[in-house]
């Protein structure tokens, strides 16, 4: 620890050994200095002298790529224990809605049974699990959220309606945002002309501008893409709810047009699995390359969703979340073709380990152990900076015993 100007003391850590991917196809044997919870310093990897040692946190990430956190630019924190509820295929959103909650109300009662401050912890834990950092909540910001303990960092700053048809009244929504930040919105979630014509209606009640972020987009055509180049509005999508819902994937030959595009994870009701399952779905089946699909959860979010703090990328200056997985000599857009959430060993929020394997664990230093509780994710164990054992004690008193699911993975303390 070293003093700052006003004679605080400043935590110092170092994260060295690895290889540290400075961009999707840039990699580096680097240190990382961090203090306070940012980057300080990328040094070229020198072995750390024993003055260094004690004078700092150390870990040691030797045989690892090191990625920035990842983006999830769309997710319902607090469905993240529902199952996937459907029986596609739908021809737009609002036919969906009506369906579940007339097919499937006994499964949704049952889920709204656990209070929703732990389901929204589960949504943090959800995205931990798989190198999320940051999460942009697309519904109110609840005080879980704001806590400092929570997983992972989630959005504070932005607006939010649900849609043109669900959203009340929008333009309020939209006056209400704060100045200068994004106003989220579900927009032309769909295959028939319910979907297609909204976005000509958020154009005509002026909430078309380089502040709106429409999510899922199925249905904008090339006029459409023409429009929100034109208004220079930004978009997220959700390939893997919408090929379960409408039984049609995002046309990213067309949407790709967008001058910014991001991916999000969307919820468990509708999506296949967590955020680097949702990469690999959009590669293997959009034609996203993995050049793209790196920066659509990394540096394309951060600029849509007006972050300000270097998230989605290792910087000097930005906020030191890092995530960590086996080195095989690939850069970090090709790993992504491949990675789950069985690879991602350590995650970083903020200068503080907020998750590692059991590997990492054993060459963490007492004082970053302190505080990680063990869980075991359908076979995988991983420690995480959550209070897990109380948080699965409270869900299951709801759910039952062993009825926990997380993406579909079960959920347990191991023994």
């Amino acid at each position: 620890m070293m003093p700052d100007p006003e004679g605080k003391q400043q935590k110092q850590v170092v994260v060295h050994g690895g290889i540290c991917a400075l961009g999707p196809q840039a990699r580096v044997q680097a240190s990382i200095q961090i203090t306070d919870g940012y980057i300080t310093g990328i040094l070229s990897e020198p072995p750390l002298s024993p003055n260094d040692r004690s004078s700092c946190t150390a870990i040691d990430l030797s045989g690892f790529l090191i990625m920035p956190g990842l983006i999830n630019a769309h997710d319902h924190l607090e469905f993240a224990l529902f199952p996937r509820l459907a029986d596609p295929p739908y021809r737009n959103y609002i036919e969906w809605g009506t369906d579940i909650h007339n097919k499937f109300p006994d499964i949704i009662a049952k889920h709204r049974a656990v209070p929703k401050d732990l389901r929204v912890w589960w949504g943090g834990i959800r995205n931990l699990l798989c190198g999320v950092t940051t999460v942009s909540h697309h519904n109110p910001l609840r005080a879980e959220m704001q806590r400092e303990d929570f997983p992972v960092r989630v959005i504070q700053e932005y607006g939010w309606g649900h849609s043109l048809a669900l959203g009340g009244d929008l333009i309020a929504a939209r006056s209400a945002t704060p100045e200068g930040r994004a106003f989220l919105v579900h927009a032309c979630e769909g295959v028939d002309e319910v979907a297609r014509v909204e976005l000509l209606g958020f154009d005509r009640l002026g909430l078309l501008d380089d502040h709106t972020v429409l999510v899922h987009g199925l249905a904008i055509d090339h006029d459409g893409v023409a429009l929100m180049r034109e208004r220079n509005a930004s978009l997220i999508v959700c390939p893997s709810s919408n090929n379960f819902l409408f039984e049609k994937l995002p046309d990213m030959s067309v949407l790709g047009a967008i001058d910014n595009v991001a991916l999000g994870n969307d919820s468990p009701l509708t999506a296949e699995g967590d955020l680097l399952d949702e990469i690999r779905f959009a590669i293997r089946l959009c034609g996203i390359s993995s050049l793209d699909a790196y920066r659509m959860v990394t540096e394309n979010p951060a600029l849509i969703l007006r972050l300000e703090n270097g998230e989605g990328a290792i910087r000097v200056s930005g906020i030191a979340d890092l995530i960590a997985f086996r080195d095989t000599g690939c850069d970090a857009a090709h790993r992504l073709q491949a990675l789950s959430m069985v690879d991602v060993e350590f995650v970083m929020l903020g200068g503080r380990v907020q998750l590692a394997s059991e590997a990492v664990l054993e060459r963490l230093p007492l004082s970053e152990k302190h505080g990680l509780e063990p869980v075991w994710i359908d076979g995988t164990i991983r420690w995480l900076r959550t209070p897990v054992k109380e948080l699965l004690q409270k869900t299951e008193e709801a759910l039952g015993k062993g009825e926990l699911r997380l993406s579909g993975k079960q959920i347990r303390i191991p023994a």
